[in-house]
């Protein structure tokens, strides 16, 4: 197929009058598509029925070392749990505290602590006259929402299919004192899908901070979300490498089981030095009395460990892997050549990246929503929602169906053509 670019106006206006048919016919379907979120799809979630019968008033309810889970106590987590989530994220055990449901909330937790507390000492962010943190992009929308939301200056990183642009990296955290931290998802990154090469966290474990309370958030959401049984990337693990170049307390490291067990009721947890711990422990002290205990023995039993997470994990990837096939397949089929597109295709993780011509990403997305297909909003994955190219869109190919997720592809290339040979007519 010839290149969009290499067409001539006739060419280009013809093209556009039969896929304007194509786009009014497929308006007229009526389609209800959500390709918004990596939400697990309803078969998913199916995978994890029994998980309700493990315990029943007639279970024995006390962990293994015999304290009894249904009342006060155990800060830290049952030590079961404590296991399951230290073998998920490759660490020792006693690296690990399990908190409550979600991540999330315990990465919110590490900067509000930092902005009112301080780290380890240092001065609270909310005396400073300035906090900054380093954001690989595309990233997750979320992690920057947090920074935002403390009025952290944030500033953007590219991504490289081997981790952030590392030298950038290194000189602004050696060099300029603001900068207290970096967003990280080391393994199938979202929303590209790339996995940090040993390199990159090498580097990373030998950064030399200017500011001595930096730290790296490094949020492995996909430790152990791989589509192809014995295809699926490997990750150095950092605390290690943390250790052998003299940086051990440089590393918050976080997972949950969200999207493992049941989304929203899953368990969570963050692992870091003995120094770390022990400081995020004083304040865990006043903010709660323990997590939920029941839930974390529920994972146990369920799971009983990281063997049992893994077997779990690849009956998803069973009914993820079609999806990601699928779309894939699609967008090879249909924009190959075109010139007018590129897209990561990842190993593992909840999501494509998709990169349109610059300039045309909201477009796409607002001509995909007015055809009854929903994406995240274009320039979700940067910074203040600004891609400054606006070029990036997330494919979530979770939550439809198979069969929706042809439908919605097909769409997704029709808008992404129509757009483009605008844009090129435009100029």
């Amino acid at each position: 197929m010839k290149a969009y670019q290499e067409l001539g106006k006739e060419e280009l206006l013809s093209l556009k009058a039969q896929l304007e048919k194509e786009y009014e016919d497929a308006k007229g379907k009526g389609l209800k598509l959500d390709m918004s979120r990596g939400k697990p799809s309803i078969s998913q979630l199916d995978l994890s029925r029994e998980f309700f019968d493990v315990l029943t008033s007639e279970s024995d309810m006390k962990d293994e070392n015999g304290v009894d889970v249904r009342n006060y106590g155990g800060l830290d987590g049952i030590p079961e749990a404590k296991r399951i989530m230290a073998g998920m994220m490759g660490v020792s055990e006693d690296h690990v505290i399990v908190c409550g449901n979600a991540s999330l909330s315990i990465m919110y937790d590490a900067v509000s602590r930092s902005m009112t507390h301080g780290v380890l000492g240092s001065t609270p962010w909310c005396r400073l006259d300035k906090v900054k943190f380093l954001c690989p992009v595309p990233g997750y929308d979320r992690h920057f929402s947090i920074t935002q939301h403390f009025g952290i200056e944030m500033i953007n990183i590219p991504m490289t299919p081997q981790g952030p642009d590392m030298d950038m990296v290194e000189k602004l955290v050696g060099q300029d004192d603001s900068v207290k931290g970096i967003w990280c998802v080391p393994k199938y990154s979202n929303p590209q899908g790339y996995t940090y090469s040993d390199e990159t966290v090498r580097r990373f474990a030998s950064l030399k901070p200017a500011a001595k309370d930096f730290r790296i958030y490094w949020d492995n959401a996909y430790a152990v979300h791989d589509l192809y049984e014995n295809g699926g990337d490997t990750l150095l693990e950092i605390f290690a490498e943390c250790e052998k170049a003299g940086n051990p307390d440089m590393v918050y490291e976080f997972c949950s089981t969200s999207k493992v067990s049941l989304a929203g009721a899953g368990i969570a947890a963050v692992a870091a030095s003995k120094a770390n711990l022990d400081y995020i422990k004083k304040s865990m002290t006043i903010q709660t009395i323990g997590y939920d205990k029941v839930n974390q023995l529920r994972h146990a039993r369920y799971f009983k460990d990281i063997n049992g997470i893994k077997e779990h994990m690849m009956k998803q990837a069973a009914l993820l892997r079609p999806k990601f096939e699928t779309v894939l397949a699609v967008l090879d089929r249909e924009l190959t050549g075109l010139g007018i597109g590129t897209w990561t295709k990842p190993n593992g993780g909840y999501f494509i990246s998709f990169d349109a011509m610059d300039g045309c990403a909201k477009a796409i997305v607002a001509k995909c929503k007015e055809a009854g297909m929903v994406l995240t909003g274009a320039g979700a994955t940067f910074p203040y929602g600004n891609d400054p190219r606006d070029s990036n869109i997330r494919i979530a190919p979770s939550f439809p169906t198979a069969e929706e997720m042809a439908m919605a592809t097909d769409l997704f290339v029709l808008c992404v053509k129509l757009v483009s040979i605008e844009k090129i007519l435009g100029e």
